[in-house]
């Protein structure tokens, strides 16, 4: 999991979360075809912590890259 950056204008909540952004995650891997398959569109998810909220699920991404360059290291 890495430090991540939510947009200010996006529906996550500011501050900081926590995605799992190994490209060779189950999760992340099995996410494309479930996606296809359920919803006939080309996305996937990566696991998603919010610690304000205690909140965790799937925070849906359209490619490998997306969402990486607000990674805070």
């Amino acid at each position: 999991m890495k430090k991540w950056a939510s947009p200010a204008d996006s529906t996550w909540g500011e501050g900081i979360h926590y995605i799992c952004f190994n490209d060779e995650c189950p999760y992340y891997v099995r996410g494309w075809e479930w996606m296809k398959e359920k919803y006939k569109v080309s996305a996937s998810y990566r696991h998603h912590y919010n610690p304000q909220t205690g909140e965790v699920g799937p925070l849906p991404v359209w490619d490998n890259d997306a969402l990486k360059n607000n990674i805070k290291e």
